[in-house]
């Protein structure tokens, strides 16, 4: 980002994650604004809400982005939701995805387009198809792997149906409707055709037509065609003749019923394989092959989503797909309903950075002009486009989807506010994990498990593992394409297939990020050292493949061209770095995300989405590093501790954190609950389920999960379902005992057995017993990490950004879990009690009521309403007010995190706890802290004696003694502290 562009139009103060679907629409949306605006929200944070695949719950399946989807409501009701935000003075961030489309429904027109007209569809560009794949049979086809079992199985059952319906064919599977090529009509047309000749008469003029319509059909420009005269003609013709046989089988009885029984003779009878022939072969010219799921990874090809079949890759650097999808929300956007967006993974993108720049300019032109969407030029006619990538400016407030891994930087070249948050989420978690019990609890893990194997030789394994596995597709698509290149110069042609195609994989397990974003001639420092770090890594590691095969590969990715090399040649090797990019993003997402961090269970509120599990923990320092560096950079990124995508919800990662704080107690649990839990352990081929790694995660979950308040008998049961379905999804995403390709249902009914039998609620239930007193430890200890998280997101530079519903504790898992409803109708109550309680006891009495009955939530719906409250009237102090970390004295020095936000003369400062597992022996006892905290405090070194400060949660003045504050007055009746400087 350059800090010399011009300001994004609509800074939020706070922002709030609405997930819409079937049972939160927009209607529902609409109620709940008004309750966002009092708990001190300025932007909702709307999940996509263009059209979608039917019963879609989460909006990423998108199938037209150009029209409202209305599953979610009709066109009134999104009026009023956005007439509410605007009248509530708030924003609209919404989340966009220009990355994919769904194309395993009927409502994706483009894709329909390219399966009936193949090259020559107007849309056979708009997607990543490969029409000259590695596998010959597919040369101008594009693979569908979407039946539910092998073609012939499906063939022969009976479950693909020819249909004629309004003067077209089309093929039904499921609900599912293909259209047909309509050179092939013919075939079904002519079959049988001499006995159509015997029923009419010669001159009968409907016969004449009939033949009329089927000659025309015979000369329609081939579905290869590239000529745009030709295609325009094909496109022409083809309707008219449509058009034609739906008039003629309306007019005539005859001509109608001939072709419904040859629709009939051609889809076979069910027990008769031989009665197939017709229609497979009819299938068989088609531009599409109907293949089953599980064909996918070795034979796709077309770019998907990550490994998901049903979601295809659209070309968004085509000028036609930019605006194809962004008509509708630059609409908005010009409308003022839209303020702000969220990108969906630009990393699958193939110029992110070019993305960004073009989707700024747009926004900056509709903002500042009164053209309307779609009236403006894509590109300016004969640009340059090293110019025009100078003339994009940070006009409009857009966040990416960025997944930053150690020590990587958003690029500079992206003209973005920041990203959704995940780097903040891990650098803050860490302050909440004792790094100094490290090598304890790595010796009780693995002396429990039995596994040696650090976390970045899990990612290495599990990368290859999705690549050989899951996308090996992808990976042989792209070795053809090196193999071809070696193939052009006399010193590499020897280089085989094989070992092109290995080093693709070894560098593609070793590279240290999601992407390197090459997109011109040159080469940043930055994915320079990315790149060859990866391909050192991947040398050493193979030694026995010839050290030069590296090499090659390296210099391909630099773009270091051999001198002499032709134009050709150049966009050839060009096109490959940018289609290993594209690779590398879902292979680390799937292998780590997906893989790893269900497998590497050490301490699993470190498995997080952009985290490193192998860091045990972070300094306070790094954490002030962090926050200073974001000011400075990204002053407007998303603050995140939940979003839609995180592993675990964030008080079950703030629960799961006290662990690390009291490794003996954890290790004596663990081997006791194990040993009472051992007889519940079925044998599934000889082994037992679960496994020692999934017990661990197991307990973990369970300790971070746990409701803080009692559950009936009702509850108890939705409680197990919802532990029942994490485990199994763990345990397929792990992919060693059982995957999501090839299911191994007994190992996983023996798990549903195991837990069903653990978590029996009864008063013979040894491990409950033992397990709550244990559990009421780490839930209290984790109230604390939670509300200090909050106040830390809220008050950090950044926008402070909540997933729906945590206001209150969150203690769901992974989605779906974190995707349920939300039950807005409490939230309301308590923010007007809170409101009418405050008036009449006041806040500090209010403080202590809340901290005293901290199970329910309270507690942390009331630190958040307050502290979003005076963000929101103090923006500017921590929009564009100093930071500085403020270091403590005392016994407890180690314990807190304080820093300061200063804007001249107005300041403010936050104080929180960590790391109280050592000190407090009975955390369910109502505060007394000053045995605790004794004679530490927080220096204030600005601060003069006798300066005043009210804390904003209790509304209680204190004064700076000697340029210190007392944490026991700090901490007296809440365990965190907003100060405001009187």
């Amino acid at each position: 980002m350059d800090d010399g562009n011009r300001p994004p139009s609509r800074i939020p103060v706070s922002t709030y994650r609405l997930q819409l679907n079937n049972f939160f629409r927009i209607a529902d949306a609409s109620r709940v604004v008004g309750y966002l605006s009092e708990l001190g929200i300025t932007d909702i944070y709307s999940s996509p809400y263009f059209r979608s695949g039917p019963g879609s719950t989460h909006g990423y399946d998108v199938v037209d982005h150009n029209s409202l989807n209305p599953e979610l409501g009709t066109e009134d009701e999104y009026e009023d939701f956005f007439a509410e935000i605007r009248n509530r003075g708030m924003g609209q961030i919404l989340d966009i995805v220009p990355n994919h489309m769904c194309i395993s429904c009927n409502g994706n027109a483009w894709w329909m387009d390219v399966l009936e007209s193949g090259q020559a569809a107007r849309c056979a560009e708009y997607f990543d198809i490969d029409w000259d794949p590695v596998k010959t049979e597919l040369k101008g086809k594009v693979l569908l792997p979407m039946l539910a079992d092998q073609y012939g199985k499906v063939l022969e059952a009976g479950e693909l149906v020819l249909k004629f319906e309004e003067g077209a064919f089309v093929l039904c599977y499921g609900e599912l409707k293909l259209p047909l090529l309509p050179e092939t009509y013919v075939d079904v047309l002519k079959h049988r055709i001499s006995s159509l000749e015997l029923l009419l008469k010669a001159e009968d003029p409907y016969l004449t037509e009939y033949l009329s319509i089927i000659t025309s059909l015979s000369h329609l420009p081939g579905c290869a065609e590239q000529d745009a005269e030709k295609i325009s003609e094909r496109y022409r013709e083809k309707e008219i003749a449509k058009k034609r046989l739906f008039t003629l089988c309306s007019n005539n009885g005859d001509i109608a019923k001939f072709v419904d029984e040859n629709v009939t003779i051609i889809n076979g009878v069910k027990g008769d394989p031989k009665s197939f022939d017709l229609l497979d072969e009819l299938l068989s010219r088609q531009v599409y092959r109907l293949a089953y799921w599980r064909v996918a990874a070795d034979e796709i090809n077309y770019r998907r989503f990550f490994d998901i079949n049903s979601f295809g890759a659209i070309r968004v650097e085509n000028p036609d797909v930019f605006w194809g999808i962004h008509g509708l929300v630059l609409r908005l956007i010009k409308e003022g309903k839209v303020t702000g967006l969220r990108v969906d993974h630009p990393d699958g993108l193939y110029n992110p950075t070019e993305y960004f720049a073009q989707l700024q300019r747009e926004c900056l032109y509709l903002l500042t002009s009164g053209t309307q969407p779609g009236q403006a030029e894509v590109l300016q006619a004969g640009a340059d486009h090293h110019e025009q990538q100078e003339k994009a400016t940070l006009s409009f407030y857009v966040i990416g989807e960025k997944i930053l891994m150690k020590g990587e930087k958003v690029p500079d070249e992206w003209l973005v506010s920041g990203t959704t948050g995940y780097a903040f989420m891990n650098k803050l978690n860490g302050i909440f994990v004792d790094a100094d019990a490290a090598k304890k609890f790595t010796r009780i893990y693995t002396d429990f498990t039995g596994s040696r194997s650090t976390f970045q030789e899990i990612v290495y394994e599990k990368k290859k593992l999705i690549m050989e596995a899951v996308m090996s597709g992808e990976i042989n698509t792209l070795a053809h394409v090196l193999s071809r290149i070696a193939d052009k110069d006399r010193h590499t042609r020897d280089f085989t297939l094989n070992s092109l195609r290995k080093a693709i994989i070894e560098v593609i397990a070793f590279f240290p990020v999601y992407r390197s974003y090459i997109s011109t001639d040159s080469v940043t420092e930055r994915d320079r050292q990315y790149i060859e770090l990866a391909v050192l890594k991947a040398r050493r590691k193979n030694l026995s493949l010839s050290g030069s095969v590296f090499d090659f590969l390296r210099d391909i990715l630099l773009l270091r061209f051999p001198e002499g090399i032709s134009d050709g040649e150049r966009k050839t090797r060009h096109d490959f770095v940018m289609r290993f990019q594209q690779i590398t993003s879902p292979v680390t997402a799937k292998g780590v995300e997906d893989t790893a961090y269900y497998v590497y269970n050490r301490l699993v509120s470190l498995n997080e989405v952009g985290g490193a599990p192998e860091r045990f923990g972070s300094p306070v320092d790094a954490f002030h590093g962090h926050n200073i560096g974001r000011l400075k950079s990204f002053p407007h990124t998303l603050n995140a501790t939940s979003t839609h995508d995180t592993k675990r919800g964030e008080d079950v990662r703030a629960r799961i954190n006290v662990l690390s704080e009291m490794p003996a107690e954890w290790k004596k649990h663990l081997a006791l609950w194990s040993r009472l839990n051992r007889r519940k352990k079925a044998l599934v081929d000889g082994n037992p389920v679960p496994d020692a790694n999934e017990e661990y995660l197991f307990y973990q979950t369970l300790l971070g999960t746990w409701p803080t308040s009692p559950m009936d008998a009702e509850k108890y049961v939705s409680y197990k379902k919802r532990i029942v379905s994490y485990m199994q999804k763990s345990i397929r995403e792990a992919k060693v005992n059982s995957t999501w390709i090839d299911p191994d249902i007994a190992y996983e009914e023996a798990m549903t057995a195991f837990i069903d039998s653990v978590l029996e609620n009864g008063h013979d239930n040894h491990f409950l017993k033992s397990f709550s007193p244990f559990r009421n430890v780490v839930m209290h200890l984790g109230i604390f990490n939670s509300l200090s998280q909050t106040l830390m997101k809220i008050a950090s530079p950044g926008v402070p950004d909540f997933y729906q519903g945590t206001e209150l504790w969150d203690l769901t898992l992974v989605d779906p879990d974190n995707r349920g409803a939300v039950d807005y109708e409490s939230r309301i109550r308590i923010l007007a009690d809170i409101k009418k309680r405050e008036e009449q006891i006041g806040p500090m009495e209010l403080a202590r009521e809340f901290a005293a009955g901290r199970e329910d939530g309270r507690i942390k719906f009331y630190v958040t309403y307050k502290a979003l409250a005076y963000r929101k009237a103090n923006r500017e102090i921590f929009e564009t007010g100093d930071y500085l970390p403020l270091e403590a004295s005392g016994e407890r020095a180690d314990n807190i995190c304080a820093f300061a936000r200063r804007l001249g003369e107005r300041t403010a400062v936050i104080v929180i706890p960590r790391l109280l597992g050592r000190h407090i022996s009975e955390p369910a006892e109502p505060f007394s802290w000053r045995d605790i905290w004794g004679t530490s405090a927080v220096l204030i070194p600005f601060a003069t004696a006798g300066d005043s400060y009210r804390n904003v949660f209790t509304g209680e003045t204190m004064k700076v003694d000697s340029a210190a504050i007392s944490l026991s007055k700090v901490f007296a009746d809440l365990p965190v502290t907003l100060l405001e400087r009187i």
